[in-house]
């Protein structure tokens, strides 16, 4: 399909800076292709009502890293300031990740991050890391001078965390997106983006969730940067994704096979959990255990096999995202329900509102 299809204008004004507080305040929009209304307008905290006993909602895990560094390139006696934004680990010390500007760096370059002075006496205030290989789109492959959790820990202790373009180039990142810009239950470290449909939720959701009968299940798939890479195909069919890594354990896989056979839908929390299922769900609608990379694109004419319903943000125009829910619930539809949304001043993006889907089929 053609991609400027899926564009839409979206006022400056509806993109969300900061979330609304608490978490589960944030608007709910219910889309219901055929429904009597098709669109509802609700609140998140509103799910134990919308939801169903045995229904199983599916949670992301992954934890967001502070990703985002700052430093200089280090050539002779030749400095030139770099931003990195990491989006893959490929070994113990080494990363794959976006350089900004990528022009100013080749193979063999020193970046330095942290306490730039060559005189600092405590190594443990910078960060060295030496370019390997270079990619397109800006992308580099770097070694780092250290390795495993000594990484880890320099990267938490120097980096930012990495919010999304669209605000980032608004606002500087600060000490409150450490906690806002995180789940509640985020426990598996190596994301580089929030799940952030998984954002809304808060303890007293959960609990009252379970309370009304709504099962959970956990599901880990590392959000790379490539999420926010600009669709620049005019085709979807020439579009190609990042790969990213993720986990359905035996035992997830068999509690959400028993949960749908008991009659139970199976309710995505966020495309990153979405994409995850599909890519481990087989032919005939059954999840198996899936450990590896997926690099999975949805756009319409996908036939979704493992889900039943997905709660999501609002994306971007032209976006990955709002072809995948465009997939999911139908194109036209889709357009009307961004129209509403925008109409009725939700807010958008990573740290905006809210909307539960079903899907066109009426599954």
């Amino acid at each position: 399909m053609r991609v400027d299809l899926f564009d839409f204008h979206l006022p400056e004004d509806r993109i969300a800076l900061r979330p609304v507080q608490p978490r589960d305040a944030a608007r709910l929009l219910v889309v219901r292709p055929g429904g009597a209304p098709e669109l509802e307008d609700r609140i998140v905290r509103d799910l134990p009502e919308v939801l169903r006993p045995g229904d199983v909602l599916v949670f992301n895990d992954t934890k967001v890293i502070p990703a985002r560094l700052h430093g200089i390139r280090v050539r002779g006696e030749a400095a030139a300031r770099i931003e990195i934004l990491l989006h893959k680990r490929e070994g113990a010390d080494r990363w794959r990740a976006f350089a900004r500007p990528a022009k100013r760096l080749a193979v063999g370059d020193r970046l330095r991050f942290g306490d730039v002075s060559e005189g600092v006496a405590c190594e443990l205030a910078r960060l060295d890391a030496e370019v390997e290989k270079k990619g397109e789109g800006g992308e580099i492959l770097l070694r780092f001078a250290f390795a495993g959790p000594f990484l880890d820990e320099a990267i938490a202790r120097l980096g930012e965390m990495p919010l999304p373009p669209y605000i980032a180039g608004k606002r500087p990142a600060d000490e409150r997106d450490r906690v806002d810009y995180q789940t509640v239950y985020a426990r598996a470290e190596g994301a580089v983006a929030a799940p952030t449909a998984g954002l809304h939720f808060t303890e007293d959701l959960l609990r009252r969730l379970a309370e009304r009968g709504v099962e959970t299940a956990w599901v880990t798939l590392h959000v790379g940067a490539g999420t926010f890479l600009p669709v620049k195909a005019e085709d979807t069919a020439d579009h190609r994704m990042h790969a990213e890594f993720g986990v359905l354990t035996a035992e997830a896989a068999s509690r959400l096979n028993a949960a749908r056979a008991a009659g139970g839908r199976i309710v995505s929390v966020g495309t990153t959990s979405l994409r995850l299922l599909e890519s481990a769900v087989n032919a005939d609608g059954v999840l198996q255990p899936f450990s590896g990379e997926t690099d999975i694109f949805i756009a319409p004419g996908h036939r979704f096999r493992a889900i039943d319903a997905l709660i999501t943000n609002f994306h971007l125009p032209r976006s990955t995202l709002f072809m995948l829910v465009s997939a999911f619930s139908g194109l036209e539809l889709m357009k009307r329900a961004y129209a509403h949304a925008i109409g009725h001043g939700y807010r958008f993006y990573s740290y905006g509102d809210a909307c539960l889907l079903f899907p066109e089929d009426g599954r």
